[in-house]
Formats: structure tokens, C-alpha cells, sequence
């Protein structure tokens, strides 16, 4: 496949990043074929989930926003794929199903509103002061849409902390490990949050200007 920058992404709809080119490049990894079921949480653009359709998988893309879903179905067709695209809050779309596969690139940005936003572009990465609000709640219910020794791919940012990650997998009954990372410049979003992180203990230095990704693989005991 191409680029994943080259996916047309409407305003509002998340533009694949670093991000999504770290968990794509992981995802490479895991063995995928006709047999394998692929669920994308938090799918934007449909960037992975185009790319787990184009390895022969079935995929359902999941999404709270209706403009990301139909970006996502859109580029899945002009990609010459099919996936199933569900409306909902994450897990909660798909009740009763399992997976091999789970991927997720959510919104993990540390944000000063106590809540995330209802509209707007920054509904695609606002995740309240600790930017944990949604990576949390996938680290909780992921084993119940995984089928026994299903996968976790989770992609964040190391601001919003790595070890509870680890430790809120390990005690939903996955093993988890961190398999990828990258070190990347902040965007224009942290540049202008780096004060702010910084009086909150995020920052160890008001003048840092990278951040560091990490990939999360979970394995469903």
C-alpha cells in the first residue's frame, strides 16, 4: 500500500501521523489472513484498518465520530477493500464479538478540560488531564473482545505513562510488553500545552520539544 499520509482526511477526522505509522509498522508483524478477525478502535482516518483489509483480514472499524467512519469506508474503497464500519464507544459498538487482532490509536493528548470534547478536531486527540481517559478503558475491556491468545496492538505518548498501561493490561489478564518506540517532535498541539505540562510533572524541562511514542503489544492469557 501507499503512503499513509496520502489517505484523504475531511477537517475533523484524524490525519495519519507518527503515530499511526509506528502502530501500521507493527502490525506488519502479526500474522494476518482471510481466517483473521481485525477490530480498529478509534479507526479516524481507517488508515490501519485499510491496511489490515488489504492482508486479507475481515475488519470492523470503530468510531464515535460519523465523519471518521464514513473517511474511513470511503478510503477502504478507494483502496479496493472492504471493511464493516460500526458507530459507537469503542468496545460497546461490537457486543458479543471476538477478535484475533484489536488496534487502537486513540486519543491520548493531555488536555486541561476535565473532559474530552463533544465536537471539533480536537475530539481526534484530547484525553483529559492525564490523557488517559480512553487508553485506560481499552486496557480494561480489551480481553472481552479478544478471542484466547488474541492480540492488543495500543498505540500513546510516554506522557500519559507508560507503566499503568503495562500494569492495567497485566491485571485485565493480557500480557503486555512494549515493542516499538520512537522519540518525535512535538506538534503544534504540545508545543502550545508545554507549559501546562510541564507545571504538571510531565515535562521535566519547560523547553522540551519531543515526545516519546510507544506501541503496547497484549497478549489475551
Amino acid at each position: 500500500m501507499g503512503p499513509l499520509a496520502a489517505l484523504p482526511t475531511p477537517p475533523g477526522v484524524y490525519s495519519p501521523q507518527h503515530d499511526t505509522g509506528l502502530i501500521a509498522r507493527v502490525m506488519e508483524k502479526e500474522h494476518l489472513d482471510a481466517d483473521s478477525r481485525v477490530l480498529d478502535l478509534c479507526t479516524g482516518s481507517g488508515a490501519l484498518a485499510v491496511r489490515a483489509a488489504a492482508r486479507g483480514a475481515r475488519v470492523t472499524a470503530v468510531d464515535i465520530s460519523r465523519r471518521a467512519l464514513a473517511t474511513a469506508w470511503c478510503n477502504a474503497l478507494f483502496a479496493g477493500q472492504r471493511i464493516t464500519v460500526r458507530r459507537g464507544d469503542l468496545v460497546s459498538a461490537v457486543p458479543g464479538r471476538r477478535y484475533d487482532l484489536v488496534v487502537s490509536n486513540p486519543p491520548y493528548v493531555p488536555a486541561p478540560a476535565p473532559r474530552p470534547p463533544s465536537r471539533g478536531s480536537a475530539r481526534a486527540w484530547d484525553a483529559g488531564p492525564d490523557g488517559r481517559l480512553f487508553v485506560d478503558r481499552i486496557c480494561d475491556t480489551s480481553a472481552g473482545v479478544l478471542k484466547r491468545g488474541g492480540v492488543l496492538l495500543l498505540v500513546h505518548s510516554a506522557l500519559c505513562g507508560t507503566a499503568p498501561t503495562l500494569d492495567r493490561l497485566t491485571a485485565a489478564g493480557l500480557d503486555a510488553t512494549v515493542v516499538d518506540r520512537a522519540a518525535v517532535p512535538f506538534g503544534p498541539v504540545l508545543r502550545e500545552r508545554r507549559s501546562w505540562l510541564h507545571s504538571r510533572g510531565m515535562l521535566r524541562d519547560r523547553h522540551e520539544d519531543q515526545e516519546e511514542l510507544v506501541v503496547v503489544r497484549a497478549v489475551r492469557r
